[in-house]
């Protein structure tokens, strides 16, 4: 499990064995202290909260690592294919 659903299931499991506290969670499952608050956070809001670190870390993608390959390879692409005849859509087809 990774993100929300890490975190709900820990702040589940603290309000069922811990009584809602973080510290209590921490010590006795191992959980980081700031997860479980956050978790707690957001099943009491209902709103969940999104973070920036999957877009800044991890593998790049192809297309950045290789910017003249997909630039050679998306106007090849470009050249076989034609706009719609009605111009009603911004999707190319052959």
């Amino acid at each position: 499990m990774h993100g929300c659903e890490r975190r709900a299931f820990v702040a589940e499991m603290t309000l069922k064995y811990c009584a809602g506290s973080a510290r209590k969670a921490e010590s006795l499952f191992g959980w980081g202290r700031e997860m479980v608050e956050t978790g707690l956070g957001e099943a009491r809001a209902g709103v969940v909260c999104l973070s920036a670190k999957p877009l800044t870390t991890g593998r790049k993608r192809w297309e950045e690592n290789y910017p003249e390959a997909a630039a050679d390879l998306r106007r090849l692409a470009e050249e076989h294919a034609q706009q719609e005849p009605s111009f009603t859509s911004t999707v190319a087809f052959r």
